[in-house]
């Protein structure tokens, strides 16, 4: 019996990239997996149902057990409504994995209010909403008694952790993701569930269309492609375990390579029993805006 067997997970954004081959991964270690996508293009445009009936098809071809739905993540009630899709079709709902997302890069002074509010709706809301309608669920099960392990892992991105110009929307909405995975982390221990984030480095139609990864990101020979979304699906699959021993962490993942990720912490400082002044602080805070000219001095 493998880990993850027999338990329930939804996987947001799973008709394509990442999410497609954590759905595959998760039914391949005995998973019943509700595969959500809206099918929309790159921008959010449009919708289709294809991408979520392939994955799942394609997953009970193999044996598996799984089921497509189609509600949009960053809906109030498509969200409710796709928790409870999980809950009637298997009677319960152990994992979510919030994975959705869209781009529409831009610079700052080029950005429409539309391309900042799609993109921040879709992976701010996008994850909030899908894990408070789970989130009621697990606390009223917790409070019947039946309180087991849940797993919550979001997704977040070297975009926003280390903010990557031109991306100002996509940026500060996983940045923001990573926070929310660790304020869930702290709020949703009493009901008995973790969360966790991840920030992929993979291949996938949304990291293509950034300029000038494509060229890094092809397959550089037959060998081990360190690019390929199914490296991060292991992941994801043990934070989504009974056995998980995280909780309100994030973590790079890239290829074999798996790097916990240090949150906002204090630094250098400069401090003084009294109200400091404009030309106080100017020279108080010079060594530190330049290191190497006090180090010389």
């Amino acid at each position: 019996m493998t880990s993850l067997d027999g338990r329930v997970a939804i996987i947001t954004g799973a008709g394509r990239g990442i999410g497609r081959e954590h759905a595959l991964y998760f039914a391949s270690q005995g998973a019943r997996v509700v595969v959500n996508d809206l099918g929309g293009a790159n921008d959010g445009a449009g919708s289709d149902d294809t991408p979520a009936e392939e994955v799942a098809a394609e997953i009970r071809a193999a044996g598996g057990e799984a089921i497509a739905n189609h509600d949009n993540v960053a809906d109030w009630t498509g969200a409710e409504q796709m928790v409870q899709t999980a809950i009637d079709a298997y009677g319960d709902l152990d994992i979510l994995v919030n994975n959705a997302g869209i781009l529409r890069d831009r610079t700052i002074v080029n950005m429409t209010e539309a391309e900042w509010d799609d993109v921040v709706a879709v992976h701010m809301k996008g994850h909030f909403v899908p894990t408070r309608h789970a989130a009621v669920y697990w606390r009223a099960e917790h409070k019947a008694g039946r309180s087991k392990r849940r797993n919550l892992v979001n997704t977040s991105s070297t975009s926003g952790l280390f903010s990557n110009p031109g991306q100002a929307n996509y940026g500060a909405a996983k940045s923001g993701i990573a926070t929310f995975s660790q304020i869930a982390a702290k709020e949703l221990e009493r009901y008995g569930v973790v969360s966790n984030c991840i920030a992929p480095g993979a291949r996938t139609r949304l990291t293509l269309a950034t300029p000038g990864l494509e060229e890094i990101m092809s397959p550089d020979g037959p060998g081990f492609d360190v690019w390929d979304p199914a490296n991060i699906s292991p992941l994801v699959a043990y934070l989504s375990t009974e056995q998980c021993a995280f909780n309100g962490e994030t973590f790079f993942v890239q290829g074999g390579a798996v790097k916990r990720v240090e949150s906002w912490m204090m630094s250098d400082s400069v401090e003084q029993s009294e109200r400091w002044t404009v030309e106080g602080l100017a020279e108080a805070l010079a060594p530190l805006a330049d290191p190497d000219a006090a180090n010389a001095s």
